[in-house]
């Protein structure tokens, strides 16, 4: 079979809970190292899928990986390769498929409740939940592209999830494990000078109960996962 392809754009925000997950499936993965200079595939013929994680730079930034992501991603749906996006991953997929990515009202940092709409492409891919639990670190958001739904949003954040053909987008984090957690909570205080919104956790709040938090999550995003991998290219 094909390799998932998984690309990463900061050290700090690797594959976590889904190289695990593919593991568990016994499904191959290759990771894309765009942080340290890995090449870039010119197409996306070789893979099964593609997996984009989070980062801490905009869509919107002068990056010269920036361009030749964006295409992969288009070159993905015109080959119904699926594709799936953590973060900064599901605003790359939104800029690539025609959408907007700006500042988000407030920053929305930690734990926090999503919401599952009422439509049978959500109860596709989070069965029957209406709502969850998820992780959050981000400043910007991203609008639902033509032809995407929506099948998911938050109290901060309108739009947390949305679906086109095999390709999920989120704005949450459901790869988090607890060391991803721990990692990041180390770099709070260069992402958060204070508590400006109920938005945003200290990380002492995050990291209140994390073992337990991390086994819902991961429920969850097997859930996900799950109905991620049915769409896989042979």
């Amino acid at each position: 079979m094909k390799p998932i392809l998984i690309f990463r754009h900061s050290p700090t925000e690797g594959a976590g809970y889904f190289s695990r997950y593919l593991d568990r499936k016994g499904l191959p993965w290759q990771l894309i190292r765009i942080d340290a200079g890995d090449v870039l595939p010119v197409d996306s013929s070789g893979a099964a899928g593609l997996c984009f994680m989070g980062g801490p730079m905009s869509v919107n930034d002068d990056l010269p990986w920036i361009a030749p992501v964006l295409e992969l991603i288009r070159d993905a749906r015109r080959r119904d390769v699926p594709v799936i996006g953590h973060c900064l991953g599901g605003q790359l997929m939104s800029r690539a498929y025609g959408g907007v990515v700006s500042r988000n009202a407030v920053k929305e940092i930690g734990w926090g409740t999503v919401s599952v709409l009422d439509h049978p492409l959500a109860g596709e891919w989070f069965g029957g939940w209406r709502e969850i639990s998820a992780f959050h670190w981000h400043g910007e958001t991203f609008t639902i592209p033509e032809g995407a739904t929506r099948i998911a949003f938050s109290r901060y954040c309108e739009n947390q999830a949305y679906v086109i053909g095999k390709h999920l987008a989120m704005q949450c984090h459901v790869e988090m494990t607890s060391e991803l957690v721990e990692s990041w909570c180390r770099e709070w205080g260069r992402e958060v000078e204070r508590v400006t919104s109920p938005s945003i956790q200290t990380p002492a709040e995050m990291q209140a109960g994390l073992d337990a938090a991390i086994e819902r999550l991961h429920v969850i995003a097997d859930r996900l996962y799950d109905r991620w991998i049915v769409g896989l290219a042979t």
